[in-house]
């Protein structure tokens, strides 16, 4: 019996000293954080909140600068952040939801459920769409028709915000600008007509289709599309620039598009998000569902990097998966690393700060720190 005290009494302090020196190396990762921090963003100015995730936790999760400006409110874990392209992610595992259903194939023709869009005298499939080789272009290659459009008219009050079906009725007719499933072409066109494909199949604004069949069910209770420039966002983060002359200004745009972007959520919820892609739940075969949305839409990389492919809302090179964002007063970016089991989620909003800063640096900072031990941190 002695004996057995002793080794429960070893056991004990061995453990007591196993956590007392990963404490403090936790510590010395929040000193990291900081003095990332502490080079861009002023206490009284907007800022960003930063959560890295390992094995469904937070291991570090803090917020720097201020939600609003006018009312000096800090942000904080309940701030919910406009997370522009970071939403595609979200449109895309709606879409795959659709064909989990029944309700569209993959390899169906955009054309078969939205037969109001341009005929382009080919095949575009709902896949080629989510990986952005639809052929479709994006705001810049259609600059002079946007303008020449009725989206351009002159409009006094709040009909000078456009959303989704004005802009839909416009973008539907524009012609291709490269042939379709040749090479990646980045299309927030492509995603805000998998929006209208999700509305027209499901009978739902994909508001209501991602409440009722994504957050809900998980328990995402502050995430959502905003289908409205003029709803009241409780514990929003207000988005800032702020130019050359450094005096920080509203960021404001008329285009109020969801599917490319619009999603609304907060650092909490996107725990829940991450910790759904190790266990799964959605879907009639949740993991069978959950390897289709981590598998890259087509075997063509992007010819920049010639080793990132697209997969439903995510780049991936086979190590990490992660996309950004970057919108009207808001910049964002969330990186997985599955063989690990972690993860990182960074919001900011100002397009004048870089949440890169630290979601790139966090893998090696954790390297570094032995609180990682996967293979090569780079993310690049």
């Amino acid at each position: 019996m002695h004996r057995l005290i002793q080794a429960f009494t070893f056991s004990l302090l061995l453990s007591s000293g196993q956590t007392v020196a990963q404490n403090k190396q936790l510590m010395l990762l929040e000193k990291k954080m900081d003095a990332i921090a502490d080079k861009s963003i002023s206490p009284d100015g907007p800022g960003c909140s930063i959560g890295i995730i390992q094995n469904k936790k937070f291991i570090f999760k803090k917020s720097y600068g201020l939600a609003n400006l006018e009312h000096q409110i800090p942000l904080n874990n309940q701030s919910v952040f406009r997370m522009a392209s970071v939403s595609k992610q979200f449109t895309a595992f709606a879409v795959l939801l659709l064909a989990d259903d029944g309700a569209i194939k993959l390899e169906d023709d955009i054309r078969k459920h939205l037969p109001d869009l341009k005929d382009y005298g080919r095949k575009i499939t709902i896949n080629s769409m989510l990986g952005h080789f639809s052929g479709l272009g994006n705001f810049d290659d259609h600059l002079d028709k946007l303008r020449e459009s009725p989206l351009s008219r002159f409009m006094i009050g709040s009909e000078q915000f456009i959303p989704n079906a004005e802009y839909y009725s416009v973008i539907k007719d524009f012609p291709l600008v490269h042939e379709p499933d040749t090479t990646m072409k980045y299309s927030n066109h492509g995603y805000i007509i998998l929006a209208k494909l999700i509305e027209r199949v499901s009978g739902m604004t994909i508001r209501e289709f991602t409440d009722k069949r994504i957050f809900k069910p998980l328990g995402m209770k502050h995430t959502f599309f905003s289908d409205s420039a003029e709803e009241v966002i409780p514990h929003r983060a207000s988005g800032y620039r702020s130019p050359e002359s450094g005096k920080q200004l509203n960021h404001l745009t008329a285009l109020h598009t969801i599917g490319d972007g619009g999603l609304f959520t907060t650092i909490d919820d996107m725990l829940i998000w991450d910790t759904h892609f190790q266990t799964p739940k959605l879907g009639k075969d949740p993991e069978t569902l959950m390897a289709l949305m981590n598998k890259p839409n087509i075997n063509i990389p992007e010819s920049d990097e010639g080793k990132w492919y697209y997969a439903n809302g995510q780049n991936t090179d086979g190590r990490y998966y992660f996309h950004n964002g970057g919108w009207v007063g808001t910049d964002t970016s969330y990186i997985r690393r599955p063989d690990t089991k972690t993860s990182v989620v960074g919001m900011c909003n100002s397009v004048s700060l870089s949440v890169s800063d630290f979601t790139y640096a966090t893998f090696e900072i954790l390297a570094a720190l032995k609180l990682w031990d996967g293979e090569d941190p780079s993310i690049y």
